[in-house]
Order: structure tokens, then sequence, then C-alpha cells
């Protein structure tokens, strides 16, 4: 069987330019292989429900697997994609539901309307991306449609619904370890998503705070401050939570041992590396695969 899964994504990411002259919510709804489907970013919203396929989704510096019933928001600006595998030549008719909507739209609203604020927590998450957990696809469906079929002020109203549920909804998981802000100046955008980058694609080999200094063209002092108010992570725990999510990716998706992920992740001995996940995760990283196997069936699948 012939399988393609093209996991590379640019070095930065294309902006897309959201039409919202006529309306503030949007709903469109696509296939596999399609042109929107690329690493790109857009000052809206987005709730992304994936509804046929498996492959791997990038959000921000995450990378992750995905199947039908992935649910996603992401908030404005944040890198983004998902990329199927599928056999050569294989065409998904249709794997996409999408529902884009201003980023100002709620909070502009919650300014007179004080019941809306319990939705503003969800959307702060968004920053960094939210997967939720458990979703029951059917039902996932049927509410991303009725914002479809609905217009005018009943599409805002629908979509307001289905945000509250997601605002009540605590069995979720953050993605990105870098948080977006939509306000930030753009020369400072392109800083952080340069380093974020560099980190994502060199995790395996030693990475100095001085070296990202220079990459950035900041002297040291600066740069680490600059880096922890733009992240909210100091620059060796960022490091550490990279090389983390990519240590659970191998530990979920594959059988390699665990000694073997340490150095592949780039840890330079095992203590330090259980060590750094207990502090991240919890758990320890022979707990996080007996669950992970638990929660996607005792035969590895790769997605």
């Amino acid at each position: 069987m012939s399988v393609a899964l093209r996991l590379e994504k640019p070095q930065a990411p294309e902006f897309e330019l959201a039409d919202n002259s006529d309306r503030s919510v949007h709903y469109l709804e696509h296939g596999f292989p399609c042109p929107l489907v690329r690493w790109h970013y857009h000052d809206d919203f987005e709730l992304h429900l994936i509804v046929a396929s498996t492959g791997k989704v990038f959000v921000g510096d995450h990378v992750g697997g995905f199947g039908p019933g992935h649910l996603v928001l992401t908030g404005p600006r944040l890198p983004h994609n998902w990329i199927s595998q599928v056999e050569t030549n294989e065409v998904v008719e249709l794997r996409d539901l999408v529902i884009q909507f201003r980023m100002d739209l709620v909070s502009g609203m919650a300014k007179y309307a004080p019941e809306l604020n319990s939705i503003m927590p969800l959307l702060e998450r968004a920053r960094h991306g939210i997967e939720f957990q458990s979703v029951d696809v059917e039902l996932a469906k049927q509410a991303f449609r009725e914002v479809r079929d609905a217009s005018g002020a009943q599409r805002i109203a629908k979509l307001l619904g289905l945000l509250y549920s997601l605002a009540e909804d605590q069995d979720y998981v953050l993605l990105s370890t870098l948080a977006i802000r939509s306000r930030a100046d753009q020369a400072s955008q392109d800083k952080i998503q340069q380093v974020t980058q560099y980190i994502s694609e060199n995790f395996a080999s030693e990475i100095s705070l001085s070296d990202m200094s220079s990459l950035v063209s900041m002297n040291d002092s600066s740069f680490s401050r600059f880096f922890a108010k733009a992240t909210g992570n100091s620059f060796v725990r960022f490091v550490n939570r990279v090389r983390i999510s990519k240590a659970c990716e191998l530990l979920s998706d594959t059988d390699k041992p665990i000694t073997s992920i340490c150095y592949e992740t780039g840890f330079n001995n095992i203590a330090n590396f259980n060590r750094r996940f207990r502090e991240l995760k919890e758990i320890t990283p022979r707990e996080y695969r007996q669950q992970s196997r638990l929660r996607h069936g005792s035969r590895h699948i790769d997605q």
C-alpha cells in the first residue's frame, strides 16, 4: 500500500486574509487534498472538526495525531495545519467542518452583555489551541451544521450556544506551548516565530539561550525577558516542553524504548528526562505510554 503523508511545513506560515465584509461568522467544509490545507494563520478564531481520515496536526509548536471527532479551537494568529495520511491519489471528499468568527465578536458583545463573560476564559485558552478530548462526532457535526444552516443573528446565536457548551467542557488539552497574543506587534511575533520554529526543528540538539539571542539580534538578558513575556515560559522551560511534547508523540506512536526516546528528544540522561517529564505531565513516561495505549487500543496506530 502506498501512503502519502507530507509532514513538512514552510519556514513561515502564510497569512490568510479573512472576508469579514458582510458577516462575522463564516462556515466552510472541504475535503483532502485541498488548497486550504496549508501551514497558515489568520485574525479569526477557528473551530475545526475532522470527520474523516487520520493524520498529523500542527498547531503552533505542537505536533500530534488526529482522527474523526478531532475538535480544536485556535485563537487569532496561531498557525495551524492538518495533513491526512492517505493512499497515493486517494481523495477524501469531506474531511473538515470549519467555523471562523471575528476575534472581537464575543469580547465586543460581552461589554454590553455580561452573561457572555463566561465564554471569555475559553477564548483566552484558545491562544494555545484547545483540543477537546471527549467529542461525540455526530453531535458535533449537528452543532456545526446548525451554524451552517442559520443566517443573520440566528447564526451568531447558534455559535454562542456552541461556545458556551465548549466553555463548560473540562476534558481538554492545550496544544501549543507558545501562546499567541493577537495584539502583539508584528516584529515581536516574527522574532518569536523564528525562535520557536528553530527549537521545533532542532529540539534533539543542544540549544543555548545565547544562540537564540544571536538568531534574533538581541543580547542575552533582553532576549530572556522578551521570551518569557511573550511565551509565559522561561527559555529553558520552553525547550523542555517542546522536547517532552515530542517525547509524548514517540511514546504514543512508536514502540521505541524509553531510553532511546530520552536521547532522541535532546535529553542527556534518563534521570533528567524522567524528572522533566513528571514535572510537566505529572506522570512517568512509562505511565504515559500505558495510558496512551489504553486510549487508542492495544495496537500501535501511526496517526
